[in-house]
């Protein structure tokens, strides 16, 4: 079946408008009825795509993920993000100078350098701990993402007090306005001073005069300190020059906007997951309290694989590419499915149970846990990431019971490109 376009591809005859409906609706199950109809390549045809082909073949993605960087652009495929992360931001360059500005971001997430930072990541958590609610069902998401933004914001700028609340004042409201606007075109038009895409941009000024500022005033103090904002600003290129201000601001957003809402989601689902689960919460729980991690992280493998917070790793063509058999022309966007490639039974058995046991028994296969991507434009924070939840969730486990306030499970809400759970992840907690 042809899709809408003539592209000549596996899909729906559905129009577009159509499709971008369920889309945002539905996107979870019109995923998996398009793959049991269409097999593990079809094409959707939604905006801003031309088209988007979805790819779950745990062969082709690894193709994909280790294609020619100049044949597969990550940066134009994430192009509906450049208005929030700006145009120097890694997640939107492509080639030499996506190497160039991953090279100059990636020591501070890894080795040594990222371990100093855990004595910040469980201070601020016991902090957050000790505002919860005694014996009385809250949402867990809103207060990971008060934490993981003041982990962020510590870590990559070093600042407390008023500034840091000042900060993630005006960086909660950009990022709300943002994940509003982001997937409708239809709310991207400025029509006053009331229109969505107004208050985005208001916003957004906000946020950058108090993130230029910072800048200013750091460079005028010197960059001395053992935050990121120090290292970036100490860094130089190629040509011995180091980055502008408007390059650190792009850096900036790209890392709180990567390095919180991403976390905070993870960590929610994984609470979700939990609760809904009393022997591995125990289990996770006796681990902690003997000083062990092996299982917690299995658990938030788990959750990952089973609740990915991103539904794709994307890569725009620059020429034509045979993949599954079929010809997709130059100008489609790829698509790796991490949600289909995380429920397939011949890589993950039972894929509907949760059995944090399995990353126990078996490391997964480069290319078939996929909740960072892959290849060279694999989360560059990863490793930043699985360290500070593993300090939270220490810490959430050694200090409070947990249990569901409702059984059933939380389905899936979208929030812009992300998808949370779909009652904040309610949880009741009491202190031990």
């Amino acid at each position: 079946m042809l899709i809408s376009g003539g592209h000549g591809l596996p899909g729906s005859r559905l129009p577009r408008s159509l499709q971008g409906a369920r889309f945002l609706t539905s996107e979870h199950r019109m995923l998996a009825r398009y793959q049991r109809r269409y097999g593990d390549v079809f094409a959707v045809n939604i905006w801003p795509f031309d088209p988007l082909v979805i790819v779950s073949d745990p062969a082709e993605v690894k193709r994909i993920f280790t294609g020619d960087p100049a044949q597969l652009h990550a940066g134009e495929g994430n192009a509906v993000l450049a208005p929030l992360v700006g145009a120097h931001s890694v997640l939107v360059l492509d080639e030499r100078e996506h190497l160039r500005t991953r090279k100059l971001l990636l020591p501070p997430f890894h080795g040594e350098r990222m371990r100093v930072y855990g004595d910040v990541m469980r201070e601020l958590a016991e902090a957050e701990v000790a505002t919860w609610p005694a014996g009385e069902a809250f949402p867990a998401l809103p207060a990971m993402q008060r934490l993981t933004l003041r982990i962020i914001l510590r870590t990559v700028f070093g600042v407390q007090g008023a500034r840091m609340d000042e900060l993630e004042r005006a960086l909660i409201r950009l990022m709300r306005v943002g994940a509003q606007i982001m997937l409708l075109p239809t709310l991207q038009r400025d029509l006053g001073p009331w229109s969505p895409q107004r208050r985005f941009e208001v916003r957004r000024a906000e946020a950058d005069a108090l993130l230029l500022g910072e800048i200013v005033r750091r460079r005028a103090e010197g960059a001395d300190g053992d935050d990121v904002l120090s290292m970036l600003m100490s860094a130089t290129g190629p040509d011995g020059d180091g980055p502008s201000d408007e390059e650190l601001r792009d850096h900036l957003v790209t890392l709180l906007l990567a390095g919180h809402e991403t976390t905070a989601t993870t960590l929610s689902w994984t609470l979700e997951r939990l609760v809904r689960h009393p022997a591995a919460l125990e289990r996770a729980r006796a681990e902690v309290a003997d000083g062990g991690h092996a299982y917690l992280d299995a658990v938030v493998q788990e959750s990952q694989r089973m609740r990915p917070v991103l539904n794709y790793a994307m890569r725009t063509l620059q020429a034509p590419m045979v993949v599954g058999g079929h010809e997709i022309p130059a100008g489609a966007t790829l698509g790796t499915s991490i949600v289909l490639m995380h429920r397939r039974p011949d890589l993950f058995p039972e894929p509907l149970a949760f059995r944090p046991e399995r990353f126990l028994e078996a490391k997964p296969e480069t290319y078939s846990w996929i909740p960072f991507g892959g290849g060279v434009r694999r989360c560059l924070g990863a490793a930043f990431a699985t360290f500070e939840m593993r300090q939270v969730l220490g810490v959430i486990l050694a200090r409070q019971e947990l249990h569901a306030p409702d059984p059933r499970p939380e389905a899936r809400r979208r929030r812009g490109i992300t998808f949370v759970p779909g009652r904040g992840a309610r949880i009741l907690a009491q202190p031990v």
